[in-house]
């Protein structure tokens, strides 16, 4: 597997503009809080998106936990959070990145940091009523990144959670893959992950075998959801560090 920063460069040069009128633009933060910043991180994701309501161009904004050490299940993590933003425009998104307090309060406070600029390639369903529009075409090289949501119905739980374990050690050990996070909105019933893969062969191999495809099926099968999105995304930035590997 080649080293994430060697990976880095390559990201945004491909995959022009798709012929759509839309042109949202995703931010995603991923921190580890500093232990003498822990309560202030706990109060990010109890104030959820109130903190962001003066934001230019903001369309969605979900302040995530994580699993522990930033994986999966049911144990949370005390420190390590994320910060999924979406923007009607790239200037937007860029404005946020480089003059709002939000990220940089963010970095100062946490021991690792990583922020990705995200334009989608593929877009279905919907995260708290919020459609996000593909805007790109899909690269033909260069890395990728998916991230799949869902509000899972309470009667549903216990068969969602079966069938995570192994899911999760699928994905963590999966070629390709460039990184992978547990996060959500709420514990139980309101799950996301998201991963950074080298490439569009790679993606699709985990997503189309083993046990992420018996999982996906039987959700479908089963009604599991309330609300659901997946999204793949091209990655325009992906800055910093994350469970000990820098990227950019």
């Amino acid at each position: 597997m080649a080293a994430a920063g060697q990976r880095a460069a390559t990201f945004g040069e491909t995959a022009p503009p798709a012929s759509l009128t839309a042109d949202d633009v995703a931010v995603l933060l991923l921190a580890d809080v500093a232990a003498g910043s822990r309560l202030w991180g706990w109060s990010r994701i109890a104030l959820g998106a109130w903190p962001l309501r003066q934001v230019p161009g903001l369309r969605l904004a979900m302040a995530l936990g994580s699993g522990h050490e930033g994986g999966f299940g049911l144990r949370p993590s005390v420190s390590r959070q994320g910060l999924f933003v979406l923007f009607g425009s790239e200037a937007e998104a860029d404005a946020f990145l480089q003059t709002s307090p939000i990220p940089k309060v963010y970095a100062a406070r946490s021991r690792e940091f990583l922020r990705l600029k995200l334009r989608a390639t593929s877009s279905r369903g919907a995260w708290g009523g919020v459609e996000m529009a593909a805007t790109v075409l899909a690269p033909t090289t260069g890395p990728v990144a998916a991230l799949t949501r869902a509000s899972i119905r309470p009667g549903r739980a216990r068969d969602f959670w079966a069938h995570s374990p192994a899911s999760e050690h699928a994905l963590q050990d999966a070629p390709g893959c460039l990184l992978a996070v547990g996060l959500g909105e709420a514990p139980i019933l309101r799950q996301a992950t998201f991963s950074l893969w080298e490439n569009q062969a790679a993606m699709d191999a985990y997503a189309r075998s083993g046990p992420h495809l018996q999982a996906i099926r039987a959700a479908a099968a089963g009604g599991w959801f309330s609300e659901s999105m997946f999204v793949r995304f091209l990655p325009l930035v992906v800055q910093g560090c994350w469970r000990g590997r820098s990227y950019g």
